[in-house]
């Protein structure tokens, strides 16, 4: 229950176990590259998936979690004291930043610059995924931000659970159907313009449900 942000923490003994579990429910889907956020606590899961299918991780800080400032290392209870109200308007609020840190918008358009590059620069996907490893508030930003969705509903998607994952699959987008003009974080680039994001799984653990 600690606000982490972008503090620098190791995972667990639980965590690696899960990080090794996630690997091996990932590896058979035979991913073509692996990018991490540069944090270690995403970099130990990237290197985990990395091993089971024989790829090098490509850490990128456009994946980091959000910049909490002053919130960092805190508690919610000790937010919640300081800054009665504070975390539910952060929550619901994508334009709102915390004294020092960075706003949901700001996150989803760094990590979603990442993305337009690798669509640019990847000539045909196939069925072989970009895995990106990074934290839920991030993912939750970017997967908002590759559904074109208006910043009034860009606070729909909860956090990820521990070494949870969530699937996109790219399409070509159709000349009448551009861009969404009310878009909150539009995409970048003639590559980028010509692809259609869909949403296929959110918050899929099959290796963690109870047997």
């Amino acid at each position: 229950m600690r606000m982490q942000g972008q503090l620098d923490t190791e995972l667990s003994e639980r965590g690696r176990a899960q990080a090794a579990a996630a690997a091996k429910a990932i590896a058979p889907r035979g991913p073509r590259a692996i990018y991490s956020s540069d944090l270690a606590r995403a970099m130990v899961t990237a290197e985990e998936l990395a091993a089971v299918a024989g790829l090098p991780v490509h850490p990128d800080r456009r994946l980091r979690e959000t910049d909490l400032g002053t919130w960092q290392g805190m508690s919610h209870l000790e937010v919640d004291e300081q800054w009665p109200g504070a975390r539910g308007v952060w929550r619901s609020t994508p334009t709102w930043r915390p004294s020092g840190g960075e706003t949901r918008l700001e996150v989803a358009r760094r990590a979603r610059s990442l993305v337009d590059e690798l669509v640019a620069e990847i000539d045909h996907w196939g069925k072989h995924p970009v895995v990106l490893v990074a934290h839920g508030g991030a993912i939750a930003a970017l997967t908002a931000a590759l559904l074109e969705l208006p910043v009034s509903h860009f606070a729909l998607f909860n956090g990820l659970g521990n070494t949870a994952w969530a699937q996109l699959s790219s399409h070509p987008r159709a000349d009448d159907n551009p861009p969404a003009d009310d878009a909150a974080v539009p995409p970048e680039g003639d590559a980028a313009r010509a692809v259609l994001w869909r949403l296929d799984a959110w918050n899929v653990a099959p290796h963690l449900e109870t047997r």
